[in-house]
């Protein structure tokens, strides 16, 4: 079974969308992630505009979702 990853800040587990866009935003080797709801924080958007990142990087065929 696969180890939760859990966020930085406010330890939610973590699921697959979450742990790719950290990575796709902050580097393939980070190894702290943020939870939806805390990187739209730290970065300043929406979770909408977070979620709608992540669909067009679906589109230009990211591997990581």
């Amino acid at each position: 079974m696969a180890k939760q990853v859990k966020c930085r800040l406010c330890e939610a587990e973590l699921d697959n969308i979450a742990v790719g866009l950290n990575k796709k935003l902050l580097g393939i080797k980070v190894t702290r992630f943020y939870c939806l709801s805390c990187f739209a924080n730290y970065l300043d958007v929406t979770v909408e505009e977070l979620l709608a990142k992540v669909e067009e990087f679906k589109e230009q065929g990211c591997k990581l979702f």
